[in-house]
């Protein structure tokens, strides 16, 4: 017992030496997706905010590949010593049940740090969509099921997540159509090729003032400044259609806790900025500074690999 004792006080006296000295040289965050999209505009808000903060230079490095597997299990596999995160989104919760052969266990392999922001979607529509309501987009789907065109970025995209849901809201099944992107759908919508999308507010929000595309309502639970005009579904008569895109940063599952704590201080402060909330508005997403915090980020992840889990495994779409 005594040598237990001493090697457990042993063990948090080193924890603790390193977490004064974390850290020591600059950091990578590992965004599992191509640049220039929300999510990286994300990361590097958040990165430089970050840096600041912990005296080091934050860097971010895409890794991008199947439907974000690629970058994170980079993550899950490199030294746990607090040098290497990933910021993540919605997609590592389906990532569970869309992929047969997922090569790690999110909820086991990685160790949460904290939950950095939401943001939300808009259904929208090609610009000659005859439904001028959410109601009569509803009235339309349930008269013309799979002729009705659903557009979606690609397997595990926010996009199909928030597809799924609409789908079950309604209890009708559209014609799906995926895309590789997001860029592509908006493409299809605006040139009149497919009836529907559900995009993140971030991309649609230029496009609806433009009325470049439709919009009939938002995921949120409150409108959007970026679209004042557009209802949430709920007003818009439609209940169990929220969903927000997420996002959150991880370490390796044994990185030590002091260093956690470090990197957790550093991304609730850093989300605390004036600065940083005007980035992420710009792109109509919200940080989240009290939800910065392991447990609410363990909890996140729990509870929306439960939520997702049947649907997807009704619809049975899964990749290898």
């Amino acid at each position: 017992m005594r040598a237990v004792v001493c090697a457990s006080l042993l063990f948090l006296t080193a924890s603790a030496a390193i977490a004064q000295d974390f850290p020591k040289r600059p950091i990578t965050m590992i965004v599992p997706f191509a640049a220039g999209g929300p999510t990286d505009t994300v990361a590097r808000v958040t990165a430089e905010n970050m840096g600041r903060l912990l005296g080091q230079q934050v860097i971010v490095e895409n890794v991008a590949g199947a439907g974000g597997t690629l970058g994170s299990n980079r993550v899950v596999r490199a030294e746990p010593d607090g040098y290497t995160l990933l910021l993540h989104h919605l997609g590592l919760a389906t990532a569970v049940t869309l992929y047969r052969k997922l090569p790690f266990d999110p909820t086991t392999d990685l160790k949460p740090v904290g939950v950095v922001s939401d943001a939300n979607m808009a259904i929208i529509a090609r610009p000659d969509y005859a439904p001028n309501t959410l109601a009569e987009v509803i009235a339309d789907i349930k008269a013309r099921g799979d002729h009705v065109t659903f557009a979606h970025s690609g397997l595990g995209a926010a996009s199909q997540l928030c597809g799924m849901l609409f789908m079950a809201a309604v209890q009708k099944q559209m014609n799906v159509v995926p895309f590789r992107g997001g860029g592509p759908v908006l493409q299809a919508l605006m040139g009149k090729q497919i009836d529907l999308g559900c995009e993140q507010a971030t991309t649609a929000a230029p496009l609806v003032q433009a009325n470049s595309v439709k919009s009939y309502a938002v995921t949120s639970a409150k409108r959007l400044p970026s679209m004042p005009n557009v209802p949430t579904s709920a007003e818009a008569g439609l209940l169990g259609m929220e969903i927000s895109v997420w996002h959150g940063i991880y370490v390796p599952a044994k990185t030590p806790d002091s260093i956690v704590q470090v990197l957790t201080k550093a991304l609730a402060e850093a989300l605390k900025n004036p600065a940083l909330a005007s980035r992420f508005a710009d792109i109509a997403t919200d940080p989240t500074p009290d939800k910065a915090t392991p447990q609410i980020l363990r909890e996140t992840l729990k509870s929306e690999i439960d939520r997702w889990r049947p649907m997807i495994t009704a619809v049975g779409q899964y990749a290898d």
